[in-house]
């Protein structure tokens, strides 16, 4: 029976994730800070990632084959615990995004507006890493957040004690309140209540993944052996216009828009920059994606029942 450990796992699709891995038969470990307890079955690891001796010490002479890493946000975490789990474990698993590919962000290889973009544009193994840069202050890693995970990739990739992957998230939606940044909820009530959705003048289009389908890939990520990023998003691109019309057939109203001016905020998935992103390596390495289409009118149907986040 395989071992595995899932750093955070506390909520939405890691908390599912969790749930899932046991009930496949995996010895499951859940370390967090304790805020909240795994499911019933699954042993509780309680200690900070930042605090490297306080993570060894929890850790104690356990080893594991699969570690699955939800919430790695920093090149100075990943490296307190690549080395706490070095000779601990033979495979490790980052949960990364696709905003590590937006060009506003670094300066990154062209792709052509329409071509998905594939892993290769950022490559881990070439990405320079800085350390000493001030990714423990909140609002500079807020400021960098795709920076932060291009940059703890790296560290993984080059750390040598374990095969590592890295899971490129697409925009994640469904399971309503669990949805915890509340941005379908926001997209419903504006459409719902006849409020305006701010949008670029040239919207472009990104893509998105179901919870319970990022918590499948996950698990597969564990189970197989490749190595290296994988973009994990449903097939078919949408832009703003395209998901607002789907979330109004449903609602019965017609969606009103504000183009913005230039530098200025839109609604959350109008996109001016293109690095929707490409699932071919996926497919090809024998993860079978669904279509957004197919999945998005239910969990529409969830947002409408679901307070939006203050935040959004």
């Amino acid at each position: 029976m395989q071992r595995i450990c899932v750093i955070g796992g506390s909520r939405y699709f890691g908390k599912l994730l969790v749930k899932r891995l046991l009930a496949a038969g995996y010895r499951v470990t859940v370390l967090n800070r304790g805020s909240t307890p795994p499911p019933v079955g699954v042993e509780h690891l309680v200690a900070d990632r930042n605090d490297e001796a306080a993570l060894t010490a929890a850790l104690g002479s356990r080893t594991f084959d699969v570690v699955v890493d939800q919430v790695c946000y920093t090149p100075v975490q990943a490296a307190i615990v690549a080395r706490a789990f070095a000779g601990r474990t033979r495979r490790y698993v980052m949960t990364s995004t696709i905003e590590v590919y937006d060009p506003a962000t670094a300066a990154l290889p062209a792709v052509p507006a329409g071509t998905p973009v594939p892993e290769e544009v950022v490559d881990p193994a070439t990405w320079l890493v800085a350390t000493d840069l001030p990714w423990h202050d909140e609002a500079y890693l807020e400021a960098h957040y795709a920076e932060g995970k291009r940059q703890a990739e790296a560290v993984f990739t080059r750390s040598g004690s374990f095969e590592f992957a890295s899971v490129r998230s697409a925009h994640v939606l469904g399971g309503g309140a669990q949805e915890f940044t509340g941005r379908l909820a926001h997209y419903a009530e504006c459409i719902a209540r006849g409020r305006e959705i701010t949008v670029h003048a040239k919207a472009l289009p990104t893509v998105f993944i179901h919870y319970e389908e990022l918590a499948d890939l996950l698990m597969w990520a564990s189970t197989v052996g490749f190595t290296g990023p994988v973009n994990a998003c449903s097939d078919g691109s949408l832009d703003v216009h395209g998901l607002a019309a789907i979330i109004a057939t449903q609602a019965g109203r017609e969606p009103h828009y504000r183009t913005v001016r230039a530098g200025e905020e839109a609604s959350p998935f109008s996109v001016d920059r293109h690095y929707a992103m490409s699932n071919a390596r996926g497919w090809e390495l024998g993860f079978s994606f669904s279509r957004t289409t197919d999945w998005l009118p239910g969990a529409i149907a969830e947002a409408f029942t679901t307070e939006p986040s203050p935040t959004t």
